[in-house]
C-alpha cells in the first residue's frame, strides 16, 4: 500500500492544479445535482417481522394512506371559540384549502361531526387531521410548507394561532446546524494555528475538510432518493465528516513538516507524508468505515442507512486527505510557513518539556497510572446499568419550533397520547357482518356509521382495548369495502415517548389482543409511529450485543494484521470498551437522569433514543482505533529501531501525544458544538461522542495504554508462531519501503533558514 500511496501522491503533486480543479468541479456538480433533486430524508421505520410492520402490511392494500400517518395542524384562539362565526369561516376555509393542496389525501375538519373529537371541550383549540397521499419522506420542506401555508393563510388572517405537528411539523421544524458547524470550524482553526504555528498551514486541513463535507452532504442527499435516509443522517455525516476530515489532514500535514525539518525535498516530503501518515489515515479510515458498515448486521434498515451515510463521510474524508491535500500542499509550497504566529526557534528538544515528563512518569509508575485511569472510567460507567432505550421526544424540542408548540397545545387540550395514537389493524378471515343490534343509535355512535363495525369480533376487540388501563379513548372502527380489513386508533393517557406508553403497547400485544381474538377468525396488530419506535428500541436492545461482538472481532483482526500481535488488539478492545462505557454512563446521567440538563438547553430529562447507543458504539470504536493506530505505530517504530520496551513507549508517546491531543481536541469541539442544535437526538450524539473522545484521547491513550504497554514490555508483541506463518506482513506507515530505496535526499527547494521554520 505504501508504494501505491507514494505514486498517487507524486501524481497529485505533479498535476496539482488539475487535481484541485477536478475536486472543485466534482463538488460543484454534486451540489448542483443534489439541489435539483431536493431533500428526501424521512424517519419512516421499516422493521420486517415486527408487529408494527405487520399492521402496516395488513392495511397496505385497503387503506394505503394510513401507512403515511396523519399530521395535525393545530388551530387555537386566546379569546372566544373556534365555533364563533368570525373564526368558523376561516377554519372551514383552511380545511378546504388544505384538501386542495398537492399530496393531501384527506382532511378532517374539527367543526364537522366526523372531526368532533378534534375540538377541545372549551372549543378554543382544534386541529385539522391531514392524511397525505404520499410518504412523508417524499415531501420536500417546500412541499410541506405549501400544505401548512394553505391552512395558515386564512386562519391567521382571522387571528387564529396555527401550529403544525406530526410528520409535517417535523419537516418544517428542522433545527439549523450552521451555528454548530461554524463553531466547530472556528475552534479547529485556533487549535491548528497553535499546533502548526502558521495561518497558512492551518487553512489547509480546513479547506480539504470543507470541500469534502460539501461533497459528502450532496452524495447523502442524492442517495436519499434511493434509500430511506433518516432526517438526522445528514447532521451525523456533518459531525463525522468535519471531524475526521480535519484530523486526517492534520496527521499528514504534521508528517510533511517533519520531512521539511529533516531536509527532505518539498515535493518528496509531500509524497512521503502521504505514503506514511497517509497509510495510517487509510487504515484508520478503513476501520471506521468497517465499523459503520457493520451496523447492517443489526438488520434494521434505518440503522443500516445511517451507518452507510456516515461511512460515505469517512471515505470522502480519506480520499480528500490522500489526493486533494497533497495537491494543495504542492501549490502552497514553501508558503506553508507564511503568516507565522509563533516565532522562529532553534532545535526542538523532544526529550524535554511537559510531554517528556508525562511520558516518563507514566512509564516509571505503570501500576499507579493504570489504577488512576480505572478510578476515573469505572465510576463514570456505572449509570450504564440503568440504560433504557426510548424514542425521539417532540416534547424536548425547543419551543421556538412549530412541532413543539403543536405538541403542547394538543397535550394540554386533548391529552399527551393524542400526539402519537396507536393504530390497531385487523385482518378478518371472514367478512365483517352487522350484528342484530346494529340499527340502534347507541351502537352506531360507538362503532361508526358502517353497520359492519358492530361485528361481534370487532366490538369485543374495541371494547377490550378501550378498557385497558392506560388507554384514554378509541376511535370508531373503519372497514374496507370487502369487509376483511379494519382499523381503529387507541389514544394512550401518556405521551408517545414515555415508558408507560411502551408498556401499554406490550400489554396490548401480549394479553389484551390475544384474549380478544381467541376463537375468532381474526388477527390484530398494534402499529403506528409510536408502536414502530417501540419495536425499534426492542430490536436494537436484542441485537446490541451482537453488533458489539462483530465490531470488536473485525477491529481485532485488523489490528492483529497491522501490528502482528494478539496482545495489542486484545488490550485495544478492552480499553475501547472502558472509554465507550464511561461515555455511555455520562450520556445516561445527562439525558435519562436529567443531570445538568439545563446546561445543554433541555427543560427536563429525555429518553435515550434507541439507535443512539448502537450508532455511537460503531463510530467511537472506529475513532478509538484511529488513535490506537497512531500511538501504537509510533511505539512499534521505536521498538523496531532497537529501543528497549519502556523507552519505546516513552518515545512513541512523545512523537504522537501532541498530535493525538490536537486531533482529539478538534474532534471534541466539532462534536460538542452540536449540543447547540435544537434536536435532542443530535444533542445526545454531540455529548456522547465529545465525552468519549475526551476520555479516549486523555485517560486511555495517554495514561492507560502507555501504562499497560510499559508493564508488559516485550509481551506486547506476542504472536503465536503458527499464526505468524499465515498472517500477511503489512506495514501501516511503510518505513521499510523507504529504507529499501536508500537514504533520504537532501533538501533542494528549501534553504537552511526555511527548513528551521518548518518545525512544529
Amino acid at each position: 500500500m505504501t508504494g501505491v500511496l507514494y505514486r498517487l501522491a507524486r501524481f497529485c503533486v505533479r498535476y496539482r492544479f488539475a487535481v484541485l480543479a477536478a475536486w472543485i468541479l466534482l463538488t460543484v456538480a454534486l451540489v448542483g445535482v443534489s439541489h435539483q433533486l431536493g431533500d428526501n430524508t424521512n424517519d419512516n421505520v421499516s422493521l420486517p417481522g415486527t408487529n408494527s410492520q405487520q399492521a402496516a402490511d395488513a392495511l397496505s392494500k385497503s387503506f394505503p394512506d394510513q401507512s403515511n400517518g396523519t399530521s395535525p395542524i393545530v388551530l387555537h384562539v386566546g379569546n372566544g371559540k373556534l365555533t364563533d362565526s368570525k373564526y368558523s369561516q376561516a377554519v372551514n376555509q383552511a380545511a378546504a384549502d388544505v384538501a386542495k393542496a398537492p399530496d393531501v389525501a384527506s382532511v378532517i375538519n374539527p367543526l364537522t361531526s366526523q372531526g368532533a373529537s378534534a375540538l377541545s371541550k372549551d372549543q378554543r383549540t382544534g386541529y385539522l387531521s391531514v392524511t397525505l397521499s404520499v410518504s412523508p419522506g417524499a415531501l420536500s420542506v417546500d412541499d410541506a410548507q405549501t400544505i401548512v401555508d394553505a391552512a395558515a393563510k386564512p386562519a391567521q388572517a382571522a387571528g387564529i394561532q396555527v401550529e403544525t405537528g406530526g410528520q409535517l411539523g417535523d419537516k418544517v421544524s428542522k433545527p439549523s446546524t450552521e451555528t454548530s458547524e461554524l463553531i466547530g470550524i472556528l475552534a479547529a482553526m485556533v487549535i491548528l494555528t497553535l499546533t502548526f504555528g502558521t495561518v497558512v498551514a492551518m487553512l489547509l486541513p480546513i479547506a480539504t475538510a470543507i470541500l469534502g463535507l460539501a461533497s459528502t452532504l450532496s452524495i447523502v442527499q442524492i442517495l436519499s432518493h434511493a434509500f430511506t435516509v433518516s432526517t438526522v443522517a445528514p447532521t451525523l455525516a456533518t459531525m463525522i465528516g468535519l471531524g475526521v476530515g480535519i484530523d486526517y489532514a492534520l496527521f499528514i500535514v504534521t508528517r510533511h513538516f517533519r520531512g521539511l525539518k529533516d531536509g527532505v525535498d518539498l515535493r518528496e516530503s509531500i509524497a512521503r507524508a502521504v505514503a506514511t501518515s497517509g497509510g495510517a489515515v487509510t487504515f484508520a479510515g478503513g476501520t471506521v468505515t468497517i465499523a459503520l458498515v457493520s451496523l447492517a448486521v443489526a438488520g434494521i434498515p434505518l440503522v443500516t442507512t445511517m451507518g452507510l451515510m456516515a461511512a460515505v463521510a469517512v471515505v470522502v474524508a480519506v480520499l480528500a486527505a490522500l489526493t486533494l491535500l497533497p495537491a494543495i500542499l504542492a501549490i502552497v509550497g514553501s508558503g506553508i510557513n507564511a503568516l507565522r504566529v509563533r516565532g522562529r526557534h532553534p532545535a526542538d528538544h523532544p526529550k524535554q518539556g511537559w510531554w517528556a515528563r508525562w511520558a516518563a512518569g507514566v512509564v516509571r509508575r505503570p501500576v499507579i497510572s493504570a489504577l488512576v485511569a480505572l478510578a476515573i472510567l469505572i465510576p463514570l460507567a456505572i449509570p450504564l446499568l440503568s440504560l433504557t432505550l426510548g424514542q425521539k421526544d417532540v416534547a424536548a424540542l425547543s419551543t421556538s419550533t412549530t412541532a413543539r408548540r403543536a405538541y403542547d397545545l394538543i397535550s394540554d387540550n386533548f391529552g399527551p397520547g393524542t400526539n402519537g395514537p396507536l393504530l390497531v389493524a385487523v385482518s378478518l378471515g371472514s367478512p365483517a357482518q352487522a350484528s342484530s343490534a346494529s340499527g340502534s343509535s347507541s351502537s352506531q355512535g360507538s362503532s361508526g356509521s358502517d353497520p359492519r363495525a358492530s361485528d361481534p369480533r370487532l366490538q369485543t376487540l374495541e371494547k377490550d382495548v378501550s378498557q385497558t388501563p392506560g388507554v384514554a379513548a378509541v376511535s370508531p372502527v373503519q372497514i374496507d369495502q370487502a369487509g376483511t380489513t379494519a382499523y381503529f386508533n387507541a389514544v394512550a393517557t401518556t405521551g408517545p415517548a414515555e415508558q408507560a406508553t411502551a408498556n401499554l403497547v406490550s400489554k396490548l400485544r401480549s394479553s389484551v389482543i390475544p384474549d380478544a381474538q381467541k376463537g375468532t377468525n381474526m388477527r390484530a396488530y398494534v402499529g403506528g409511529s409510536t408502536a414502530s419506535n417501540v419495536d425499534l428500541a426492542s430490536d436494537i436492545s436484542s441485537k446490541l450485543l451482537l453488533q458489539i461482538l462483530v465490531v470488536i472481532a473485525l477491529s481485532f483482526l485488523l489490528l492483529m494484521l497491522a501490528f502482528r500481535s494478539v496482545v495489542i488488539p486484545a488490550q485495544a478492545a478492552i480499553m475501547n470498551l472502558l472509554s465507550i462505557g464511561a461515555a455511555y454512563g455520562v450520556l445516561i446521567a445527562v439525558f435519562q437522569f436529567g443531570w445538568l440538563h439545563g446546561l445543554i438547553g433541555l427543560d427536563s430529562a429525555v429518553p435515550i433514543v434507541s439507535y443512539v447507543p448502537l450508532f455511537m458504539f460503531a463510530v467511537l470504536f472506529g475513532l478509538s482505533m484511529d488513535y490506537e493506530v497512531f500511538l501504537v505505530s509510533q511505539i512499534k517504530e521505536h521498538a523496531d529501531a532497537g529501543e528497549d520496551p519502556r523507552q519505546s513507549v516513552v518515545s512513541g508517546l512523545l512523537t504522537s501525544g501532541r498530535v493525538i491531543t490536537a486531533a482529539a481536541t478538534i474532534m471534541v469541539f466539532v462534536f460538542g458544538s452540536f449540543v447547540l442544535n435544537g434536536d435532542p437526538t443530535v444533542k445526545q450524539f454531540g455529548v456522547g461522542l465529545a465525552v468519549a473522545v475526551i476520555l479516549d484521547a486523555t485517560i486511555v491513550r495517554c495514561l492507560l495504554v502507555p501504562a499497560r504497554m510499559a508493564r508488559l514490555g516485550k509481551a506486547n508483541w506476542y504472536l503465536p508462531r503458527w499464526l505468524g506463518k499465515i498472517l500477511p506482513r503489512i506495514s501501516i506507515e511503510g518505513e521499510e519501503y523507504f529504507k529499501a530505496r536508500g537514504q533520504i535526499p537532501a533538501a533542494t527547494q528549501l534553504d537552511a533558514s526555511e527548513v528551521s521554520t518548518a518545525r512544529s
